[in-house]
């Protein structure tokens, strides 16, 4: 019996007769557990054994790419659902609108996604999963990296790519040549007793662990980005300014881990905004430059400097950025009360809705005036502006051109309470009609009048008048501190293009193997062996091949030996004889 059928047959039967006894080797290829015995009941694998095995799994890339597609799933919600953080008046919307879905949306944390406790989880075992993986393979890398390339194989013709041929040098000779030859290529060397044996593309695997950690650095750049982040939007009317502060902004989103003391100190004003259309042809009101002149300072004590903010050319300041997004028009509105006083003067911003500017506001005057009979009334407008006006009777209140060319102003009166004190959040760019009663026109319907700049509107009921002086412009900037965009890009750019490498180095091994044949002639073998499958690995070969037999050609075939004479048949010699 051999020794692989003693270790795996089983023993004999036991002296008191019961069932054969497993051996010592089946024993230990079994995979059952082993029962109670004299020496004790079985040993478990322990709380190492079990933390072992988590990690191995956690490490592994299966488990990785799992948790980067439960990363995209949990960024669903966050997308769908609004985020406090975000926009706190949508967050309440939605509330009123989905009220039956409210309390599973908060134990959910769905309104904070991005920094609730199973976000939280699965990102940060993400990053421990590539951890995981990168460590050990950076320690192969290098220990590949200090390792020699390997012996050749005793049988060269097996591999892939193989070519061989006979030629007149020496061995030595030969393999003189071909450890020239591929150090020239870049190619690791190493010599053995009669072959050379090469590698290269080490670079793959390099490209491989720059991918994996320029993943990590991505997933700290973003949340870096993401918890200490602060952007915010500001309306600006020309001659106007900003500081930085948070009072200040008219929207404010930033991360869990912001403080508006991290808000850098800068201010600047509105000099003047240039907005150039193109006049004629089939492009015409096509923008093709905005522009706002501002004068900024920075610090608290910062001396004042004129600059531009241009639509995709940000201007950086202390770590932010102050990006130019829109422009619109401000008319300038007056109102009196009966007595003539005026109650209210403002620059009001219009929102625009279309490209030719054509835009829409309210105006809100809380002071109001007093009615007939004494009551306090509040003033309420609706209003909408064109900068360039149609004409009378040539279609509604729709711009035909971006540019001030013929401004009109059309406003809708009402009077009543605005419900500015009702402590609700309110919408500065609309009416709030639930409290407030149309002015009549002598016809019974809302009291609206369009007006050129410069004339007068009177209400009804001697309430007062409205005068349209003037246009102003105005420019939306968005100031944003993004901290760890620049490390995101680095690391955006290294996963490029340590994916690049990795798919396009190719790993190979060369072996050139020259030994003397039995008639003395040197016997040339070359072989080589991809790590990877690789179309261009035998077109490589053949390229070497071509190179070093240029060095040591293929020998002369060798002269046909001459042929034996053809020996004489005693039978027929004697036949001859006895003929003569």
């Amino acid at each position: 019996m051999s020794t692989t059928d003693k270790a795996t047959a089983p023993a004999g039967p036991s002296e008191d007769g019961t069932e054969p006894a497993l051996g010592a080797a089946g024993a230990q290829l079994s995979t059952a557990p082993l029962e109670d015995g004299p020496s004790g009941p079985a040993v478990g694998i322990g709380v190492i054994g079990w933390a072992r095995w988590f990690w191995r799994q956690l490490t592994s890339m299966r488990v990785a790419l799992i948790l980067l597609f439960l990363l995209s799933l949990g960024a669903i919600p966050g997308s769908l659902v609004p985020q406090t953080q975000v926009d706190e008046m949508k967050v309440a919307q939605w509330k009123r609108t989905h009220e039956f879905w409210v309390p599973a949306a908060e134990k959910l944390q769905l309104f904070d996604v991005y920094s609730s406790v199973w976000f939280s989880a699965i990102y940060i075992l993400l990053f421990v999963s590539l951890i995981g993986c990168i460590v050990p393979r950076t320690w192969q890398f290098v220990g590949q990296l200090t390792g020699r390339p390997p012996a050749a194989p005793r049988r060269l013709d097996r591999l892939p790519a193989y070519t061989t041929w006979r030629t007149e040098r020496t061995p030595d000779e030969v393999r003189a040549y071909a450890r020239t030859l591929l150090g020239g290529r870049r190619f690791r060397i190493e010599a053995g007793a009669d072959s050379v044996a090469a590698e290269k593309g080490y670079l793959r695997e390099a490209g491989n662990l720059a991918f994996h950690i320029a993943l990590i650095v991505m997933l700290v750049a973003f949340a870096w980005g993401q918890l200490l982040k602060s952007e915010g939007g500001k309306l600006v009317l020309r001659g106007q300014g900003f500081s930085n502060t948070l009072t200040q902004y008219d929207d404010f989103k930033y991360g869990s881990f912001f403080d508006p003391d991290d808000l850098p100190p800068f201010s600047f004003t509105l000099d003047k905004f240039d907005a150039t259309y193109e006049q004629t042809g089939p492009q015409r009101g096509t923008p093709r430059d905005f522009k706002a002149y501002v004068t900024l300072s920075e610090g608290a004590h910062g001396a004042p400097r004129k600059t531009e903010i241009e639509v995709n050319k940000p201007l950086p300041v202390d770590g932010s950025k102050i990006y130019l997004l829109g422009h619109g028009y401000a008319p300038v509105i007056s109102v009196t009360d009966p007595a003539g006083k005026v109650i209210y003067r403002d620059a009001v911003p219009m929102l625009p809705f279309d490209a030719n500017l054509s835009s829409s506001g309210a105006v809100k005057v809380p002071d109001g005036y007093r009615n007939k009979n004494g009551d306090k009334e509040q003033l309420g407008f609706n209003a909408m502006f064109v900068p360039t006006f149609a004409g009378e009777g040539h279609g509604t209140m729709l711009s035909q051109f971006p540019a001030l060319d013929f401004p009109v102003l059309a406003l809708s009166a009402y009077h009543g309470d605005l419900r500015v004190d009702s402590g609700l959040p309110q919408n500065v760019y609309q009416l709030n009609t639930s409290k407030l009663q149309e002015f009549k026109g002598a016809d019974g319907q809302l009291f609206k009048q369009r007006l050129l700049v410069g004339e007068t509107m009177t209400l009804p009921d001697g309430a007062g008048t409205v005068k349209f002086e003037g246009i102003e412009r105005w420019a939306t900037f968005s100031i944003t501190h993004q901290p760890g965009s620049g490390l995101a890009l680095a690391g955006a750019i290294a996963a490029i293009a340590g994916l690049a490498g990795s798919l396009f180095i190719q790993r190979r091994r060369i072996w050139v193997r020259a030994v003397a044949g039995k008639d003395g002639v040197t016997v040339v073998e070359m072989a080589g062996l991809g790590r990877s499958e690789s179309a261009k690995l035998p077109e490589e070969l053949a390229q070497l091949a071509a190179a070093l037999h240029d060095r040591a050609p293929t020998a002369p075939a060798a002269p046909a030996p001459p042929a034996a004479p053809e020996a004489a048949d005693p039978v027929e010699e004697t036949l001859e004889g006895e003929r003569g």
